[in-house]
């Protein structure tokens, strides 16, 4: 491990313990913003820690920051951090300021898009932006917008909210509804430079992948301590055959999740990475939905109460294997990848991947 990632992991790890308590969580899941969690991750410039030295940043590498994500996910830490990561690498690739979060990004909906028209030496943004993580919280959001044939990266400073909602964790997923909306001529982009709408979605799955392989981890860990402290019967339910058999299968599905999230690390570390992000996305959507079903089952009646922290865990496992693709869609995308390549070429293709053999 690298000493920047020691650092990262270690202190949101702090933070997350003394800051991110159930009360925190229970108090944003009801609108109010945990400012004090918000200003420690700033504090220590982890909102930061991908942005690159010369821009103000930590310069974190991309296995370090997805490190620190993973600590946001097992502690299911109530804060749009993986998309204010994602919107400065946006503005970064886009040549634009960066700027102090919280931030949010957009398009994140397949089939949603924004337009742009040029008007009295600045421009306007029209469209409607469903499902955006903290929209109405976000002091800015980072958006792509098509202009002819190309596509531009647009900072918007308090969007425009036509509706809040929540995914099934509480979290804010808003729509945002852009009707003329003008901006100034500073805050877009260049044409053809900077993320495309598919690099936007490769980069939410691989975030979410690594989140979410961090929330198993925290399912699994709770699980085999409720297993080894509840008693029935005269003995605790972990001496009884068919709990470990359950464990073991929660067990694999976890190291199965998280082998192929650090495989898709590994991979966008060297190239794009776009193969093993959307295996990861599909392999990890498919655990958190028969890892969280074994978890309830081992905790009985006591794991569906609120009260007790798995919630925490599974309703956001449940809700952001959903994000930016779920399983099924990466799944077919992997299998036109693979129907691409051909037969002949597989064996090739998966066991020395480049840049060039991007199937997608």
């Amino acid at each position: 491990m690298s000493e920047m990632r020691t650092l990262l992991v270690d202190t949101a790890s702090r933070l997350c313990t003394d800051l991110c308590e159930r009360k925190a969580v229970e108090d944003a899941e009801m609108g109010i913003w945990p400012e004090a969690l918000w200003n420690g991750l700033e504090a220590a410039g982890l909102t930061q820690a991908a942005t690159s030295e010369e821009r103000g940043g930590a310069g974190a590498d991309v296995s370090d920051v997805m490190a620190l994500l993973g600590v946001i996910g097992r502690f299911a830490v109530p804060l749009p951090l993986a998309e204010t990561l994602i919107a400065e690498k946006m503005l970064a690739a886009a040549g634009l300021d960066g700027m102090a979060g919280p931030l949010t990004i957009g398009p994140v909906v397949r089939g949603d898009s924004l337009v742009l028209r040029q008007i009295d030496g600045g421009w306007e943004l029209s469209g409607t932006l469903h499902r955006i993580p903290w929209g109405a919280q976000a002091k800015a959001i980072v958006v792509l917008a098509e202009y002819g044939n190309t596509t531009r990266t647009v900072l918007v400073e308090h969007p425009p909210v036509g509706a809040k909602d929540w995914n099934y964790a509480r979290e804010p997923r808003d729509t945002l509804v852009f009707e003329n909306f003008r901006i100034a001529a500073e805050a877009v982009g260049p044409g053809a430079i900077g993320f495309t709408v598919d690099e936007l979605f490769f980069h939410g799955a691989l975030f979410r992948s690594v989140m979410m392989a961090g929330a198993l981890e925290r399912v699994l860990e709770s699980t085999v301590g409720y297993a080894k402290e509840r008693v029935q019967f005269g003995r605790t339910i972990s001496k009884f055959q068919a709990v470990q058999q359950q464990i073991a299968v929660l067990a694999s599905e976890v190291a199965a999740a998280s082998a192929a999230a650090q495989g898709a690390v590994d991979a966008a570390q060297q190239y794009s990475g776009h193969f093993e992000i959307a295996a990861a996305k599909a392999r990890v959507g498919e655990a958190a939905g028969i890892a969280a079903s074994i978890a309830h089952q081992v905790h009985g009646a006591m794991g569906f109460t609120h009260e007790h922290s798995l919630h925490r865990s599974t309703r956001r496992l449940w809700s952001w294997r959903d994000e930016f693709g779920a399983e099924f869609e990466w799944a077919a995308w992997v299998g036109n990848a693979v129907a691409k390549v051909g037969g002949e070429n597989l064996w090739s293709f998966l066991t020395a991947p480049s840049k060039t053999q991007e199937a997608g």
